[in-house]
């Protein structure tokens, strides 16, 4: 089954970069404008700078479509980056439960939008604010600026926090407290290298390992299993 929420824009670059955009292409043409009127050493690097900003934003912000899987009780990738934690422990201030925390760790050169990794309902989302340690230190999760979101699923609560790191200091949100969201569906961006963290329930059945690449809307996760397995 291959989810709707895959290939659902023509615009390739991320929602919510677009404040960003218009500076850096402001700035790019009036170096341009600059280096036509006057053109000597100074303009030339003032111009080459700026061109290399401008592509390094396109870059940054890009939002390729994917064909995203929506199989039944299949977890997929919130996010790009690299898996650098699996714990179990208990989280007691949304789930309220023990569960199993996969960290990723987001690079200036991965995709920094996030996508929902299994369908469901939003039933909170919660912004935090923090400290802006280094992304990849375990303690991140707790103490850095996040915004979580729960979603209630046919196989329990799934809780994502999208965590600012020392260099991204800010995270944002589409979603709304009641939306049904769907598997690979776009939820939110976080501004240059970040962390992303996924809490699913203790059984599930983990696919990755730490030092695993993973690709957002694509990479299995894990697979949970429904309330009438249990039975």
């Amino acid at each position: 089954i291959m989810s709707t929420y895959g290939k659902d824009r023509t615009w390739p670059f991320a929602q919510g970069g677009e404040g960003t955009f218009g500076v850096i292409t402001a700035v790019w043409l009036a170096s341009i404008t600059l280096y036509k009127q006057k053109k000597n050493p100074i303009s030339t690097f003032v111009l080459a700078v700026a061109t290399f900003l401008w592509l390094m934003i396109l870059y940054f912000f890009r939002d390729p479509n994917r064909d995203t899987s929506a199989d039944e009780g299949l977890v997929v990738g919130p996010g790009d980056g690299e898996v650098v934690e699996i714990s179990y422990e208990y989280e007691d201030r949304y789930l309220k439960a023990d569960i199993v925390r996969i960290s990723m760790f987001l690079s200036v050169l991965d995709v920094h939008v996030q996508r929902v990794p299994i369908g469901g309902v939003v039933t909170a989302v919660d912004h935090q604010p923090g400290q802006y340690l280094q992304a990849f230190k375990p303690e991140a999760s707790q103490v850095n600026e996040y915004i979580g979101m729960v979603i209630d699923t046919p196989y329990g609560h799934v809780l994502t926090k999208q965590i600012a790191g020392i260099l991204a200091r800010r995270c944002v949100n589409y979603m709304d407290i009641g939306q049904t969201v769907e598997t690979g569906q776009r939820f939110g961006l976080i501004r240059f290298s970040s962390r992303v963290d996924l809490f699913l329930p203790p059984t599930a059945q983990l696919l990755v390992t730490v030092g695993d690449k993973v690709t957002g809307g694509i990479t299995p996760m894990a697979t949970l299993r429904g309330s009438h397995d249990n039975e």
